[in-house]
């Protein structure tokens, strides 16, 4: 027993599939009558889910009618059928990207958060190392990242450099020594 179509779903809506020549077959461009289920948008542009005629065996050893559906692209492979309506068709419809903040357009995208630390390698005496942001061109690709408080840690250590390439220097010193100590270390105090 077959159930009734639901009204307040639409149904599929005729529609023309164009399939492409097959110059090997010598077979020209054709349109086949098919029905659309669905479309979509994508980053790419617009797929139809369409309803292709086709046939099947039964267990019986009788062929039925069925429908072999597939997603084409459109508009190269869809064509409208004068006269109908596509407005009731099921859309998908890609969520238009946020604007963005005048914020962002100001200062540019974020940095990653967090530290790294890229040891150096020395013949004699204690290991020196540099403290990076992680997008730094000079940081290590494979070094764990630390939060701030560890990177606080490793900074307040005599044998550790904070790189000025990334801006380390100009973000951690005042944190580490307090905003009045931000200028060279021979300035006096205020200026």
């Amino acid at each position: 027993m077959s159930t009734p179509p639901d009204p307040a779903v639409p149904g599929p809506v005729p529609v023309w599939v164009v399939l492409p020549a097959d110059p090997v077959l010598g077979l020209p461009e054709q349109e086949i009558r098919a029905r659309l289920w669905r479309r979509r948008q994508t980053a790419t542009g617009w797929v139809f889910l369409v309803g292709l005629p086709s046939y099947e065996g039964s267990e019986d050893g009788t062929v039925r009618a069925a429908e072999y559906r597939v997603w084409v692209r459109a508009p190269e492979h869809v064509r409208p059928v004068d006269g109908v309506d596509y407005n009731q068709v099921p859309t998908d419809r890609l969520e238009a990207p946020a604007p963005p903040s005048a914020v962002r357009e100001i200062l540019g995208e974020r940095r990653p958060s967090g530290w790294v630390v890229q040891k150096a390698r020395v013949r004699r005496g204690p290991g020196r190392r540099v403290l990076h942001a992680p997008d730094c061109t000079e940081a290590p690709q494979d070094a764990p990242v630390l939060d701030l408080e560890r990177a606080l840690d490793v900074a307040e250590n005599p044998a550790t450099t904070l790189c000025t390439l990334c801006g380390a220097a100009q973000e951690i010193t005042p944190v580490l020594r307090g905003f009045d100590h931000t200028g060279d270390e021979t300035d006096p105090p205020g200026t």
